[in-house]
C-alpha cells in the first residue's frame, strides 16, 4: 500500500500520479486534499507519515508548491526518511543508497510526464543495503534520538 498526500498546491499533480496507480494496479490510499480545499502541508506530511510508521503504508508521496515544506515536515516525523526529489537519479538513489521511505515533489516545479517517472523508480527500487549503506542509514536514523 502507498499513501499519497498533498496540500492543496498538490492537487493537480496528485490526480496525475493517482492516475498513474491506477493504470498499474497500484494499491494506494489518498490522505490529501481535494481540489477547493486549503490544506496545510505539515498537517498532509503528520497524516500520511504516520500510515508510513505504523506500517499501514509501505512508502509514501507527498506533494506540495515546490515539494519542499512538506520534505521538512516529514522528516520531522520520527521514523521517516522523505526525500525531495524533482530529477531521476536523485529518486532512484534516495532508495538505492538512503532507504527513503517517502518521496516529496512540488506540484509547481515537477511536471506530470516527470513525476510519474520519479515515482516509478522511487516506487521499483530497493536499497542496496550493505556495509557502508547500511550504517550510513542506522546513522541517520539515530539523529533522531539525539
Amino acid at each position: 500500500m502507498i499513501g499519497i498526500g498533498n496540500d492543496h498546491a498538490g492537487v493537480e499533480l496528485k490526480k496525475e500520479i493517482i492516475r498513474y496507480f491506477e493504470e498499474n494496479g497500484i494499491a494506494y490510499t489518498d490522505y490529501g486534499c481535494y481540489e477547493g480545499e486549503k490544506c496545510d502541508y505539515p498537517d498532509a506530511a503528520k497524516t500520511v507519515c504516520e500510515k508510513v510508521v505504523d506500517g499501514t503504508c509501505e512508502r509514501a508521496i507527498l506533494i506540495c508548491g515546490t515539494g519542499v515544506g512538506i520534505s521538512i515536515s516529514a522528516n520531522k516525523i520520527h521514523g521517516i526518511r522523505a526525500a525531495c526529489c524533482s530529477d531521476y537519479y536523485s529518486a532512484k538513489y534516495t532508495r538505492l543508497h538512503n532507504d527513503a521511505n517517502v518521496l516529496c515533489m512540488g506540484g509547481r516545479v515537477v511536471g506530470a510526464g516527470l513525476a510519474v517517472e520519479l515515482v516509478n523508480v522511487f516506487l521499483n527500487t530497493e536499497f542496496e543495503g550493505g556495509g557502508r549503506h547500511s550504517a550510513r542509514v542506522a546513522k541517520i536514523m539515530a539523529l533522531e534520538e539525539d
